[in-house]
């Protein structure tokens, strides 16, 4: 009986590892492309629907 030959199954799982990272960064580039990225785009800061740091109107809590 034949012994199995574990550096070549590793090896073939390396390379399928490898190439399924590379198909998954192609499809996430080609996203970015078409504006289909994963992150929102964020709103501008003089936008009235931003967050901001202080309060808009004139309370503040430091009375």
């Amino acid at each position: 009986m034949a012994t199995p030959n574990y550096g070549y199954e590793k090896r073939q799982r390396e390379l399928a590892k490898k190439k399924k990272k590379e198909e998954k960064l192609k499809a996430k580039a080609a996203g970015r492309q078409h504006g289909d990225g994963d992150t929102p785009e964020e709103p501008d800061a003089g936008s009235p629907d931003a967050p901001g740091d202080a309060p808009a109107s004139g309370d503040s809590a430091a009375d």
